[in-house]
């Protein structure tokens, strides 16, 4: 369609002109060019959290930790104030700079193998402690940086550099659902696990970001987000497959959804019987 709601032949070159209907890019994105993979899910989580940051007018009074990963040659681009930790450590380090600075917007961006390998007990005293902090995990289940393995997050099934025939439960174990482990935890205010493999869950995600960080200026307690992110790369998928890998492989085992608001907490095992559920109902409603 074009920006007059005519339909636009696509078996001849165009007869009007492109032009630009809006722009995009977020404020505090420094420039869109990045040397992360084609079909890689971290860009996009990054500009969304970018967006809530400068909607709730904390643009200025922001301050970044972030671990060590792919998402680590962001620090150039984003236009807020960052503190660069050591691996897995990022948690600790947020936690001080809130101390010294809790009229700050305090935010650790970590991958899977940043905190849940390499400082999972660094987030998990985080949240028992309470400290008014918002972690955001992207989670894709692979050592991205590093070499494409195994992460503890890697789903029974997924294939990595180090798992090529997909990860075994008998011999690499069970992958660790982490915000199942910061959930019940009496200092966590907040927990949600979103994705942004399609524009629904973009738009949830977003939402989830909102509500951690408006969690944080309310002083109400820990807070934490994470988000289900695409690695063609590191599944060994072509890039345009990675989102509905995502979809099969990953979602089943890390469901998506609130599981902690002021209003309830549940579990990964709740959210997957609601989906099966909703799934079930919309059967019943084609027929």
């Amino acid at each position: 369609m074009s920006a007059h709601g005519k339909t636009l032949p696509i078996d001849a070159p165009p007869t009007e002109p492109a032009r630009r209907l809006g722009h995009f890019k977020p404020r505090l994105l420094l420039h869109e060019d990045h040397d992360l993979c084609p079909g890689c899910g971290e860009p996009v989580a990054i500009r969304t959290m970018l967006d809530v940051i400068d909607e709730l007018g904390f643009a200025e009074k922001t301050i970044g930790v972030v671990g060590i990963g792919c998402y680590t040659a962001f620090t150039s681009t984003m236009d807020v104030d960052l503190v660069q930790a050591l691996h897995g450590r990022a948690p600790s380090v947020a936690t001080g700079a809130k101390r010294m600075r809790p009229d700050r917007l305090i935010f650790t961006l970590q991958g899977d193998g940043d905190m849940v390998n390499e400082g999972l007990q660094e987030v998990v005293h985080t949240a028992a402690r309470g400290e008014s902090v918002t972690c955001v995990l992207l989670n894709n289940g692979v050592f991205g940086e590093t070499g494409g393995h195994m992460t503890a997050t890697t789903a029974i099934g997924q294939r990595t550099k180090n798992t090529l025939e997909g990860r075994d439960a008998a011999y690499h174990g069970h992958p660790i659902r982490i915000a199942d482990l910061l959930a019940p935890l009496g200092g966590t205010a907040y927990a949600a696990r979103g994705t942004v493999h399609d524009a629904a869950g973009v738009v949830k995600t977003k939402a989830m970001l909102r509500r951690a960080f408006e969690t944080q200026i309310a002083g109400e307690g820990f807070s934490f987000v994470e988000i289900l992110t695409m690695c063609p790369t590191g599944w060994f998928v072509p890039t345009a497959e990675g989102p509905d890998y995502l979809d099969r492989v990953l979602r089943p085992v890390h469901a998506t959804g609130e599981l902690k608001n002021a209003e309830r907490c549940v579990t990964t095992a709740d959210l997957l019987e609601e989906a099966v559920a909703a799934q079930e109902a919309a059967a019943r409603r084609g027929k």
